[in-house]
């Protein structure tokens, strides 16, 4: 017992708040998170979506655009400092298409928003950072697609109002020298407030 006692007064002393009670050089995180960590709030929900890629040559000439649906949901997480995200991408018939997995956290020290993703079905990852500016969300990114090619992308939440929001993702693949605008373009509408798990 005298043991157990003395392992966890151990453990407590090298917390970190432990060595600022005790004049150590490291400061004290946050622990109530910012007003700017509600700026991605808009996207708390259930949003039904249509999410139109951008198509070229031959392919739209003959098919035309295709016509994606799906879903978005996203709750808040991280004790106020961020939210976590699904989008559900279906075609047509109704056949899986994409699966998302987000995190977004604000980081009051960069003054920006630190973003994860996870393409499921593709088991590729992407890291972006976001700022808000003039009532939109901007976030750059890079990733890469499944056959390695390495992307940027520059993505654009606008239009967002209480039961709708637009967004668009352009796109990179020689480093920012030129870029294929509205490479995605979602049109969001809201199902409702809380999103089911």
């Amino acid at each position: 017992m005298k043991r157990l006692i003395g392992l966890l007064l151990l453990t407590l002393a090298a917390m970190p708040w432990a060595h600022a009670q005790h004049g150590g050089n490291t400061s004290l995180p946050a622990f109530t998170a910012p007003p700017e960590a509600h700026q991605f709030d808009f996207l708390i929900g259930h949003w039904q979506i249509e999410l139109t890629p951008k198509v070229s040559g031959m392919v739209a000439l003959v098919h035309g655009a295709p016509r994606l649906v799906g879903s978005w949901k996203a709750w808040p997480a991280f004790d106020g400092f961020g939210i976590e995200d699904e989008l559900r991408v279906i075609d047509a018939s109704g056949n899986p298409a994409t699966l998302n997995h987000g995190l977004r956290m604000y980081d009051a020290n960069k003054r920006q928003w630190l973003i994860s993703g996870l393409d499921v079905y593709r088991a590729l990852t992407s890291q972006a950072s976001g700022r808000w500016q003039d009532g939109e969300m901007h976030v750059n990114g890079a990733g890469s697609h499944r056959d390695g090619t390495r992307y940027l992308s520059r993505t654009r939440f606008f239009e967002i109002g209480k039961d709708s929001f637009r967004m668009q993702q352009d796109r990179s693949t020689d480093g920012g020298d030129t870029w294929e605008e509205a490479a995605i373009a979602i049109a969001a509408r809201r199902v409702a407030a809380v999103a089911p798990r």
